[in-house]
């Protein structure tokens, strides 16, 4: 029984609690183990809290959210409106504006896992994580570097693993013919902070998702120079229709409306805000923007002020890179222009199957669950994920609430069992 090996896990680990063999120490966690202290992890644990369920959440970096706090620029703010983005049990604090600002939201994040006493483990990158038939629990493997070079292995075991280091764990970064020759900066969103260290320079940003428009805005607001590729179709969208919030107003007529209906009134819509964007250079896919997202979860581009800026001309449309040379960048075109950096705004992926072995609950192909929403967040053997959906918060917190009430059917179970 599982309360039984609990007991007997314990009175060894207090025998051996001095000795380390080479990989470390080992340590016992009673409820479930959270890897990742984003929004989603954080939901996690407040949802299993709010049932008496304790939890463990391990996070590689130092901070809460640290996605948000370290890798994000200065001016973003939530791209829906903060009804939308709440964790659950908790609501935003009055006073706020519809779209929060990142210092906002974190601080909404600190509050939030205060208000539910959570406290996460951070240093801990989690390197291995698999089901150990024989004794029917998880063994997450972690790594902690100390800052005298030291390496400290610690293997936690649990009965329930969630899955929440997120769909954005690691960079994206394209290889392009000639990067080791460009002269000037090449750096990832990640890094990017503000326009200001760019002002009167010609920038080239690369990809169109809402990272890419908004920064290309941003250096605008900064006296540069930039230009956006802009390889595939892409939906834009105005961020608000008659005053309203474009998701919210779709949310509400796909309640009486087709998809396909709801796509064509925010198309024309669209066309009558933003014009025709093709005229530009920005095609856009045959599929609607809900059909599409519900298809494929490409997201539609949601325009804060960009696509003004790409009319006027301060804003230019290129096609794919080539190759990079120098100062020079080469088109598919045939064009040659040269710029001074290049800010890589081509997106994250998940990191899931380079540490979590033994399961086949997530693709190999892209780090998601194989089942798509909303199935996708339960697996086998104590097994789930969390903010997978390619739906933003709302789709974090949907599967927070079901991964929760499914672990405390088997919690009570357990706790009612006596123990041997």
């Amino acid at each position: 029984m599982f309360m039984d090996y609990l007991k007997e896990q314990e009175c060894k680990m207090a025998h051996d609690h001095q000795k380390k063999d080479s990989m470390g120490k080992s340590r016992l966690v009673h409820g479930p183990i959270i890897v990742g202290a984003g929004p989603s992890g954080l939901a996690a644990a407040a949802c299993l809290k709010q049932k008496g369920i304790p939890s463990q959440i391990l996070e590689r970096a130092n901070c809460l959210a640290s996605m948000w706090q370290l890798k994000t620029y200065d001016r973003l703010r939530l791209h829906l409106p903060k009804q939308f983005c709440q964790l659950p049990l908790m609501p935003f604090p009055k006073g706020l504006p519809s779209y929060p600002t990142k210092q906002q939201f974190l601080s909404y994040l600190k509050a939030y896992a205060d208000h539910f006493d959570i406290n996460p483990i951070f240093g801990k990158q989690v390197v291995n994580a698999e089901f150990d038939v024989v004794c029917g629990f998880w063994k997450i493997k972690t790594q902690e570097i100390m800052k005298n070079g030291d390496e400290i292995i610690i293997e936690y075991l649990c009965k329930w693993l969630i899955v929440a280091s997120g769909e954005n764990a690691e960079e994206v970064v394209p290889q392009i013919e000639g990067m080791e020759q460009f002269q000037g900066p090449i750096l990832h969103t990640s890094l990017y902070k503000s326009g200001s260290m760019f002002c009167g320079k010609n920038v080239l940003v690369v990809g169109c998702g809402n990272s890419g428009m908004e920064v290309c805005l941003d250096l605008c607001n900064h006296n540069a120079h930039p230009s956006l590729v802009v390889r595939d179709t892409v939906h834009i969208l105005p961020q608000q229709i008659f005053g309203k919030s474009t998701f919210g107003l779709s949310m509400w007529l796909l309640k009486w409306f087709s998809v396909q209906f709801v796509d064509k009134f925010l198309l024309l819509m669209s066309d009558l805000i933003l014009g025709d964007t093709s005229q530009f250079g920005i095609e856009r896919p045959k599929i609607g923007p809900l059909e599409l997202k519900n298809l494929y979860g490409k997201t539609p581009v949601l325009d804060v002020g960009t696509v003004a800026q790409i009319k006027t001309g301060k804003i230019k449309v290129c096609k794919g890179i080539k190759r990079l040379a120098h100062n020079a960048v080469e088109f598919v075109d045939g064009k040659v222009e040269n710029f001074d950096a290049i800010i890589l705004a081509t997106g994250y992926r998940s990191n899931v199957p380079s540490w979590l072995k033994g399961s086949d609950m997530f693709s190999e192909k892209d780090g998601f669950p194989r089942k798509p929403f909303p199935n996708g967040w339960k697996g086998e053997k104590g097994l789930y994920a969390v903010g997978f959906t390619k739906r933003g918060l709302l789709g974090s917190s949907i599967d927070a609430k079901r991964i929760a009430e499914d672990i405390e059917t088997s919690w009570k179970s357990i706790k009612a069992k006596p123990l041997a």
